[in-house]
């Protein structure tokens, strides 16, 4: 039975390809929708760019017949912008207020339920307050999931195994073992003996030979004087020193160690095995709870406040834990000698970025469109780290499960030249560990 969906203006500020993912049922934009997207589209910012972007598609689909009427869409659907009228907010209680846009689109959608009987009515909306009053109203009403990721479900990157002894005993007397059991690309096991725990290996799949390999040795004086102090770090630290790995994406809670990990294995290939020309690291500008507002100074007065768990870092790299300097060079003499260098995403767009070890921090802020305009700058030989928290999100408009960082984990997964570790045990503090498992 074909649908009716009714979509909020913030489903096409996500997405604005969404007018296309409905297939063949009928797409309903309240004019509500449209004067809201008027007001996003003078902005600087990927809202903006997604506004002037569902403006064009409309135009489009204006100029191939009446918007007002209706009109059929490629995959057999239709769109049609539903006109408000006055008349329809009677449908709703009075606690609804008529000056709200959000209470306008429900009403539109209300509207339709009663008036086609016949035929499934949806509200499609990310606002969880507009879901439930929805609900109330005996709407049905959805998320928008074209691009969610079960977080639960989410790929760790590492499989456990239990074996017999003498194949742990093999895989360690030979180098390799023939053990491809369901695995994917750069996949991480742990071979465990059933009867013994405490008699394991741990090892990465590689596609190429069809082989469980070793993981790469550290050298004694560690990557940039770092040792991995985990299982999960030492998996993660093998695909961030790996040159065929291209892209590289670390999932984990506070403090497990996913940026220290990339800056330091940047450091390494770039100011030690000159292996890229340069490290970029950039993170994107969202606070954590009210925004600050102006800042005055110039451009790298103004961003330092946003990079500076960045600079902490590269610091702490530099220093060490005791504060006995580790390197003759410090971080503002390593971005003067251009190895390295730190920015926001706001610049990243229309840039071609070759060669360069590029690590994107807080990537779970960036939508899968955000996510995409990223990656598709890398020029040859670049390789590009992402990592960040699905917990700890500070954009509206993405969640846990729709944004870019799981997104891309389960997009990549079975590509040859990506490789993903979940991360879990905490090693920045006893407190920092009793934080983020407790609070």
């Amino acid at each position: 039975m074909k649908k009716i969906y009714v979509l909020d203006t913030n489903v096409l500020l996500y997405d604005p390809q969404a007018l296309t993912k409905f297939e063949d049922n009928s797409i309903i934009i309240p004019i509500t929708v449209i004067e809201e997207i008027d007001r996003f589209k003078k902005d600087m910012n990927e809202t903006g760019r997604n506004a002037r972007q569902v403006s064009r598609l409309m135009d489009g689909f204006r100029k191939e017949g009446s918007l007002s009427k209706g009109l059929p869409l490629e995959n057999g659907g239709m769109l049609r912008i539903e006109i408000y009228e006055e008349k329809v907010m009677k449908r709703l209680p009075p606690e609804l207020r008529e000056d709200r846009g959000d209470n306008r689109i429900l009403a539109v959608a209300v509207d339709l339920m009663e008036s086609e009987p016949a035929t499934p009515v949806i509200l499609v909306t990310k606002d969880t307050n507009l879901r439930i009053k929805a609900d109330a109203l005996g709407l049905a009403a959805q998320d928008y999931e074209s691009d969610k990721v079960a977080i639960d479900d989410l790929f760790s990157g590492v499989a456990n195994m239990a074996v017999e002894a003498e194949v742990i005993d093999r895989f360690y007397s030979q180098g390799w073992l023939e053990l491809e059991v369901g695995l994917l690309p750069n996949q991480y096991v742990l071979l465990t003996e059933a009867a013994n725990p405490s008699h394991s290996a741990v090892a990465r799949f590689d596609h190429v030979s069809r082989r469980i390999v070793p993981l790469s040795r550290v050298d004694k004086e560690g990557v940039w004087s770092l040792f991995p102090r985990n299982l999960e770090q030492s998996f993660a630290l093998d695909a961030l020193l790996d040159d065929n790995v291209k892209i590289v994406t670390l999932v984990g809670k506070a403090g497990t160690g996913k940026t220290l990990l990339a800056i330091a294995a940047g450091l390494q290939k770039t100011a030690e095995e000159n292996v890229y020309n340069r490290l970029l690291v950039s993170r994107p500008v969202f606070p954590m709870g009210r925004d600050l507002g102006f800042l005055p100074g110039d451009i790298e007065e103004k961003l330092t406040p946003w990079m500076q768990p960045i600079f902490d870092n590269v610091e702490l790299l530099l220093t060490g834990h005791e504060g006995e300097k580790r390197h003759s060079k410090g971080y503002k003499e390593l971005m003067a000698m251009g190895i390295l260098e730190i920015e926001p995403l706001t610049y990243i767009r229309g840039r071609s970025i070759p060669n360069q070890y590029m690590i994107v921090d807080e990537a779970q802020n960036l939508t899968p469109h955000e996510i995409k305009t990223i990656v598709t700058r890398a020029g040859e030989g670049t390789k590009i780290i992402l990592t960040g928290d699905p917990y700890q999100i500070d954009n509206p408009y993405v969640d846990a499960e729709s944004n870019g960082l799981t997104y891309v984990v389960e997009r990549l997964k079975e590509q040859t030249i990506s490789a993903h570790i979940t991360m879990n045990k905490g090693e920045r503090s006893e407190l920092a560990e009793l934080a983020a498992n407790l609070l």
